[in-house]
């Protein structure tokens, strides 16, 4: 499946190519509701889900007293910087 330019909104992206941009990202797909993906690397895990205007990330147990951190990436920035900002970690 082809990508548009990194630096293309995210809202210029079918569907598809966003859960194929998720899947190379190492997210799985939550199969019971398939807005929401889960993600996990060595040194944290969050819950993404695919909102009407937004991509929203959880960190799980990330903050002080092992809170979690919530973070909301509206569709109008590029793939690259959402890609960076959340697959950077909490």
């Amino acid at each position: 499946m082809s990508f548009l330019p990194p630096d293309a909104p995210l809202y210029n992206h079918t569907l598809p190519q966003i859960e194929q941009w998720l899947k190379d990202q190492g997210c799985q797909q939550n199969e019971a509701e398939l807005h929401c993906w889960h993600v996990k690397r060595p040194t944290w895990q969050a819950d993404l889900s695919l909102d009407v205007e937004q991509l929203t990330v959880r960190y799980i147990e990330a903050g002080e007293n092992h809170q979690d951190i919530l973070r909301s990436f509206k569709y109008s920035l590029s793939r690259e910087d959402i890609e960076q900002a959340v697959f950077a970690g909490p």
